[in-house]
């Protein structure tokens, strides 16, 4: 479906940032979570739409202030989430990952609340 088109996997914001933080440290922690995202990020490259998609009513503010119109959520190790969206021309896909939060602040992101 997407093998006409080249899909480039690039981080933006808090994503970029986290993953500059995680390659600083050499905790196990840091490690599984840094080989949980290069085996999505390669993912990604195979299949744009690997991840889950997230209903456009659940995408939260803070993302539809930036633009986005379609969030998808691929899971990582130790509960962890990253959060993408996809933007294409003719000829290529882009997967903009924009977040990579635990699941304290993805609960938080999405305003669930722990009961």
């Amino acid at each position: 479906m997407f093998s006409d088109k080249e899909v480039r996997v690039l981080l933006k914001g808090q994503a970029k940032e986290s993953f500059l933080e995680l390659k600083k440290r050499d905790d196990k922690e840091s490690q599984s979570l840094l080989n949980s995202i290069k085996r999505i990020i390669g993912l990604l490259k195979e299949n744009p739409q690997f991840g889950d998609p997230i209903a456009k009513k659940l995408i939260p503010i803070k993302f539809k202030k930036q633009g986005i119109q379609n969030l998808y959520r691929a899971e990582l190790s130790n509960y962890w989430r990253l959060l993408y969206t996809l933007e294409g021309t003719k000829v290529e896909i882009f997967a903009f990952i924009l977040s990579i939060v635990d699941h304290k602040e993805y609960d938080k992101l999405f305003g669930y609340k722990k009961h």
